[in-house]
């Protein structure tokens, strides 16, 4: 075995060690608590109106440049449909209200979802 491939299996555990040790990245504005998290190429205002007409008790508001929909009651959401423009359509988030209620059932708002955006 020549010295260089020595000193890399020699190296190999330290660095095992080091990508196990490394903290994650800033999950602050990640998809991980998102109940859907998808792109689409049709426009916010598009999905949104399609979701409006497929979902009882859609609240539309705007929050910079994106769409923002409280899905159930206005004062207490069951979900909440984020719709952000980019360069080819839309970004979609779709979490849990803070509601206990689950109107409509998530497979239906997940369905809903899906129709709306493809």
């Amino acid at each position: 075995m020549n010295t260089l491939t020595q000193r890399l299996i020699a190296a190999l555990p330290l660095a095992l060690v080091a990508a196990c040790g490394s903290s994650p990245p800033n999950t602050a504005s990640s998809s991980d608590d998102a109940m859907v998290y998808a792109s689409s190429a049709r426009s916010p205002s598009s999905i949104a109106s399609c979701l409006k007409s497929h979902v009882s008790r859609a609240y539309e508001s705007h929050s910079g440049n994106a769409t923002e929909l409280a899905i159930g009651s206005r004062s207490d959401a069951s979900y909440f449909v984020t719709l952000t423009p980019n360069g080819r359509g839309s970004v979609i988030r779709v979490t849990h209200g803070a509601s206990s209620s689950n109107d409509p059932p998530e497979e239906e708002m997940r369905f809903d979802v899906a129709r709306c955006t493809t």
